[in-house]
């Protein structure tokens, strides 16, 4: 069937980008004993540390995480899901998909995934660069919680997604 010609041209994606509406995104890096999270937003595809949580059990957690929604009324959430180089799932995995369904319940907002490999490695790096240009006197744990984030939130903004928390595409 030949093409036919249409009244307007397919806008590019450039274009199509333009037109949407910026949402604010929060992103999580998720462990056992501090979260790291970070916000950014669909407009400039950047993000920014906010803080690390301490993991002191479900409810204050909610409560803490709770308080980034009020004050950020993200249109999503993104949560790194820890994977080994080879794909396989490592001990995280399974708690931190855990997590983000909790998260979807909890805050009724959908929820993305984004592969977390070599995030904190990654933050590290440049935290580790800013302490040497002299912006940094010293690295926590936790300012590495907050810039893997950050990170995950960049990963997910620049397309990286995986399945959300309901089996469909994340975006």
């Amino acid at each position: 069937m030949p093409d036919e010609p249409s009244g307007s041209p397919e806008p590019d994606s450039a274009a199509a980008s333009r037109t949407e509406v910026p949402e604010l995104v929060l992103g999580c890096d998720f462990g056992t004993r501090r979260i790291g999270v970070a916000v950014g937003d669909t407009l400039t595809r950047r993000a920014r540390p906010l803080t690390t949580l301490e993991h002191r059990g479900q409810e204050q957690l909610h409560r803490d995480i709770g308080r980034l929604v009020a004050k950020y009324a993200p249109a999503r959430i993104v949560v790194g899901v820890p994977y080994n180089m080879s794909g396989t799932e490592t001990p995280l995995t399974r708690p931190a998909l855990a997590f983000a369904r909790d998260l979807r319940r909890k805050f009724a907002l959908p929820v993305g995934l984004v592969d977390e490999r070599l995030s904190s490695r990654e933050a590290e790096d440049a935290l580790r660069r800013a302490r040497q240009e002299g912006r940094r006197r010293r690295v926590a744990h936790a300012d590495v919680d907050g810039e893997a984030a950050r990170i995950i939130v960049e990963r997910w903004l620049a397309g990286e997604r995986h399945l959300d928390t309901e089996g469909g595409d994340s975006r």
